[in-house]
């Protein structure tokens, strides 16, 4: 596979399509799906051998893509609403944090009780 492919299918995976998923309909309420999307990419052409020798050739493309759900636009009636999603990982990480705080924090406090 050529680098110009490489580049162009990138280009196509980080669209308005990734964003925002197909709506779907359900009686009078229409629901759009909305995801955050980040990409990145990376190449380089022509190299050569370290230390001088002779000149080599190579080349390497690199390329990563990230999407989670944010939420969605719920329409009904005429009227849109967004409705944010659950990222339940970060409420676990979160509740973590919590948890490790207050256990450090008693334990402060026990030992400058003894």
């Amino acid at each position: 596979m050529e680098v110009r492919e490489i580049l162009e299918q990138a280009r196509d995976a980080v669209t308005v399509r990734r964003v925002y998923g197909k709506p779907i309909e359900r009686g009078d309420v229409t629901v759009i799906p909305a995801a955050a999307v980040q990409g990145g990419g990376g190449g380089t052409g022509n190299a050569t051998n370290g230390g001088g020798g002779d000149p080599g050739s190579g080349s390497g493309v690199g390329w990563g893509l990230r999407a989670r759900p944010v939420g969605a636009y719920v329409v009904r009636d005429g009227k849109v609403r967004w409705q944010p999603a659950l990222d339940l990982n970060r409420v676990i990480v979160g509740g973590q944090v919590v948890a490790v705080v207050a256990l450090v924090t008693l334990r402060t406090w026990l030992k400058s009780r003894r």
